[in-house]
């Protein structure tokens, strides 16, 4: 699996500082291998690109895996246009560079998935390297048609929460009650290398207690967690096979959510389905 780490220690060391934006370019079609960056609204790019790569071949494909990992936790709404601006710019009569409010925004938003696994943003993108102006470069999105929205439950990075097997009923009933909600989901995490995501929910998430969660984000949501946590779930989901897990967590002030509880849901496990069904009786 591509580190992000290695995004940011290999892939940026101060090339962007040692481009020249007048230099002689040309124009290739945006390769099939270069997935990250197929939906981004047009189809062939310019060479070398804002990083410098000179070779699709050599450099731009192999290097723009590493990009995949941070893109698919969804940092923000904007963040593989920002990527693609320097990776794969759009072919005009000029370099369309990203403006320097939107490598501001994507930092905003991407920076604490990188602490989350202890790196932090790289001097190579210091937004102060990209034009203050905005007439002639990619601009953020006005916050009011962002699909990006601080109003609803956003994943972000905690430590692990506590996986218990065989919970006594009891347990599982006080987790109930010191949780805002509680659902029922399949974790699924892939063996190989692919352009999905690693980490996924598979199905339908059940809820027990639905609380703050929104019914047709909740899956995402869980989703984005464990890329976000992605050392965390690496020890909570095996590759290869969906686990059923019993999940309770909490609604933070600001918004974000916390997992509490994870209780993987074993067919020889009687007291989960039991609790499911007596806690709203139940004397907290």
């Amino acid at each position: 699996m591509a580190l992000i780490s290695t995004l940011f220690a290999l892939t940026l060391v101060a090339q962007i500082g040692a481009f020249d934006l007048g230099q002689s370019t040309r124009c290739v079609p945006i390769p099939r291998q270069l997935s990250v960056c197929h939906d981004v609204g047009y189809s062939e790019m310019r060479l070398p690109n804002l990083l410098g790569h000179i070779s699709l071949e050599k450099e731009v494909v192999p290097r723009s895996e590493d990009w995949r990992s941070l893109l698919q936790t969804g940092c923000h709404p904007q963040a593989q246009a920002f990527v693609c601006s320097l990776i794969a710019p759009i072919c005009l009569d000029t370099f369309i560079q990203p403006c320097r409010s939107l490598c501001e925004a994507v930092r905003e938003s991407c920076a604490p998935v990188l602490a989350c696994h202890g790196q932090s943003w790289p001097e190579a993108l210091n937004c102060n390297r990209f034009p203050a102006q905005e007439d002639m470069c990619l601009t953020p999105m006005p916050k009011h048609i962002s699909r990006f929205s601080k109003d609803m439950p956003q994943a972000v990075c905690q430590t692990c929460p506590t996986v218990e097997e065989l919970p006594s009923l009891k347990k599982v009933l006080d987790a109930l009650c010191l949780s805002d909600f509680a659902i029922k989901a399949k974790l699924f995490r892939r063996r190989l290398l692919s352009t999905e995501p690693e980490l996924e929910v598979e199905g339908k998430v059940d809820f027990i207690q639905r609380g703050p969660l929104l019914p047709y984000d909740t899956a995402n949501l869980l989703q984005q967690w464990m890329l976000l946590n992605l050392r965390c779930s690496h020890t909570l989901v095996r590759p290869g096979r969906a686990q059923l897990y019993f999940i309770t967590g909490t609604m933070q002030t600001d918004g974000t959510i916390a997992l509490t509880y994870l209780f993987p849901w074993l067919k020889k496990d009687l007291h989960i389905a039991s609790a499911t069904r007596k806690w709203k009786h139940y004397k907290c």
